[in-house]
């Protein structure tokens, strides 16, 4: 493991009380019932957790809340639930069946409407296809699509049924859709005709008969979309019209009672090295911790619109595009396309068009704002928005002064989220009518979560001291497993400090009890004994006015044992002169320390990144050091970025 023991951190002041009109109308509404919720939950977790549980149905009560063999956790045993009924049919006696479920818009500008009613039907009509194509509980399902309706209908679907789905990014190659369909053996496939990206059509069609026709044995029926009405070759026997199936298909299907520990998905994150993980969750305690999450860090009320910019093959989309919202009876706004398409104001035209109310994206698509510039959010009018929210990532602080002020005009509350695929739901971040927020920080954990800063041993670490985040107590929504291998779910996440679970992640605790997420671990650098963390660098460098996005590494270094190397995104107006190099390493000497200068300073148009938005620093290491880039590389959204850097370090 690495060395996280950070001596320098950016001494961020600022702090951001919640307006006391917020506050008034909040669920929680200050930080003294903050404190009072948190204490009850570790105090008496289950009744706490129990309480929270009987907000939703069940079909039989449970025995006991938890049952702990680390590192294996049991939640609400012998109990039976289904998560599908709680997220519709439990809206359908009152109000909530006119109300709308799913608002969706389509690259093009087509739209969809879905009351809980109507989703309730289409749910319903795609579970007894299932039934019908041979799919019982316990079965897999693969979903190959892009962000349109049928992708929610088909989890919903599944979580009906029993089965457990495996939704897989439509921007993924056939390749990696392969081994995801291998890694959990799936019986049907769902996939469309096409999608819609940046105005060209994703051949996800085409990426699935690739996929199949290298080796997916396990695979008897594909289920197409049509979305673009391209034309498609469909196999005799084995590939099926989702809207013929459809068609024939009775719109009322009862829920299966499921234990609570029954699996309801897999959902794939890859490493640093090694096949992707299927990280496997469970009905009960994820319904649980999803349901109650989006109720409390979006402070979530009868009347809003609530907006994850995610995509669903995540899990940021699972938790609070589908199942957090639809859980709590809310409007979920759907986006397919891209941010930028056909002008760099689409989000904003879309927040406008809905009056949206609740807007929740990653840092870096802040940073990509900022970039584009200002001009295209002030062309709008958007001031429906009430909260804002970020995931994914730590936020500079600069990029969240921006969101603060350009689309939050200094009124609306900023939840910085901070969470895994493996917790399934958001393990720390503000409660939007209680907690000051400092640009930058997490903030506090939510209720039950006994997050820690510890060192190697296990050892607590006093205040301001970089260490390992780990996390000390089980959660409802915790991962159960990584499908098909035990083994490494403990060697991975139990066995690094025993006793509590490995996060992964280096952070330091400041006096207020507040946590500040510093990078994975391996994103600290030593510089002739300082150590610092990559996200303090890319921070300092943020913070200049020319600069709209940066990623620092770790290199090599004879004398200082690592250098700092930057790569850096210039703001639209900046010309990538010698000039702004030298005037960078020297603002990043003043913000944290003459010691901390990048070595070098690399000029790019734009960085490589996963799908779900990070930054694949891992690459940029490689890349800086002149080694080929190793390891899972599935996840990079745009090969062609990484292909550039290298063709500009060979020039």
């Amino acid at each position: 493991m690495a060395d996280t023991n950070i001596e320098s951190s950016l001494k961020e002041s600022r702090v951001f009380p919640p307006s006391a009109e917020f506050s008034s109308q909040a669920r929680i509404s200050s930080m003294d019932a903050y404190e009072e919720m948190y204490r009850r939950s570790l105090d008496e977790p289950d009744v706490f957790w129990s309480e929270i549980a009987s907000e939703l149905e069940w079909f039989e009560p449970w025995s006991k809340v938890l049952e702990w063999n680390e590192p294996v956790a049991k939640w609400f045993v012998g109990a039976k639930t289904n998560l599908s009924y709680n997220c519709l049919d439990r809206h359908l006696s009152g109000w909530r069946k006119n109300r709308v479920a799913l608002l969706w818009e389509g690259e093009p500008g087509d739209q969809r409407i879905l009351t809980y009613q109507m989703l309730h039907r289409e749910v319903c009509r795609f579970t007894n296809v299932l039934v019908s194509l041979g799919l019982r509980s316990g079965d897999r399902a693969t979903i190959y699509l892009g962000m349109v309706p049928e992708l929610p209908i088909a989890m919903l679907a599944c979580a009906r049924l029993g089965v457990m789905h495996n939704v897989v990014f439509g921007g993924f190659s056939a390749e990696a859709l392969r081994d995801r369909i291998n890694d959990s053996g799936s019986k049907i496939l769902i996939t469309a005709d096409g999608g819609y990206r940046r105005g060209v059509i994703v051949p996800l069609k085409k990426n699935v008969d690739d996929a199949l026709g290298g080796g997916a044995p396990s695979v008897e029926k594909v289920v197409v979309v049509r979305r673009t009405g391209e034309t498609v070759g469909m196999e005799s026997g084995r590939d099926l019209w989702w809207h013929e199936l459809m068609a024939e298909s009775s719109d009322q299907s009862e829920a299966v009672w499921l234990d609570a520990e029954h699996p309801l998905f897999m959902l794939y994150t890859s490493g640093t090295t090694g096949k992707p993980k299927g990280v496997v969750h469970t009905t009960g305690g994820y319904m649980v911790s999803a349901y109650a999450t989006a109720k409390w860090v979006f402070d979530l009320r009868d009347e809003d619109t609530f907006w994850c910019g995610a995509d669903i093959g995540w899990v940021t989309g699972h938790s609070y595009i589908v199942y957090g919202p639809l859980l709590n009876g809310t409007t979920s706004v759907m986006y397919e396309g891209a941010p930028n398409y056909p002008e760099p104001d689409r989000l904003w035209s879309i927040i406008e068009k809905y009056r949206i109310n609740i807007f929740y994206t990653a840092p870096t698509a802040i940073r990509a704002f900022i970039k584009w510039g200002d001009q295209w959010p002030a062309k709008h009018d958007l001031s429906s928005l009430r909260l804002l929210g970020t995931v994914g990532e730590p936020i500079n602080p600069e990029a969240w002064m921006w969101y603060h002020s350009k689309i939050g005009s200094e009124n609306c509350p900023i939840v910085d989220t901070w969470w895994q695929t493996e917790t399934g739901s958001i393990m720390i971040s503000p409660l939007p009518g209680a907690t000051p927020t400092k640009p930058g920080s997490g903030t506090r954990p939510l209720p039950g979560i006994v997050p820690d800063v510890v060192d190697r041993d296990g050892n607590s670490l006093p205040d301001n001291q970089g260490g390992f985040l780990v996390l000390k107590r089980p959660w409802p929504s915790m991962l159960r497993t990584i499908y098909g291998d035990p083994e490494r779910m403990k060697k991975q996440y139990w066995d690094e400090i025993p006793g509590v679970y490995f996060t992964g992640d280096g952070a330091r605790r400041d006096e207020d009890g507040y946590f500040w997420i510093m990078g994975r671990i391996d994103d600290v650098i030593n510089v002739s004994g300082h150590r610092i963390g990559t996200m303090e660098v890319e921070s300092a460098l943020v913070s200049h006015p020319n600069v709209a996005e940066a990623a620092a590494v770790g290199i090599e270094h004879e004398i200082k044992g690592q250098g700092v190397v930057a790569f850096v995104t210039p703001t639209g107006d900046s010309e990538p002169t010698p000039e702004l190099k030298n005037e960078l390493r020297d603002h990043v000497g003043k913000v944290i320390g003459a010691f901390a200068k990048p070595e070098q300073i690399r000029f790019t148009d734009a960085l490589p990144k996963t799908r779900s938005g990070k930054i694949m620093r891992r690459l940029l290491r490689d890349l800086a050091s002149g080694k080929e880039a190793v390891g899972d590389t599935t996840t990079l959204e745009d090969y062609a970025v990484l292909a550039k850097l290298r063709e500009s370090e060979e020039a």
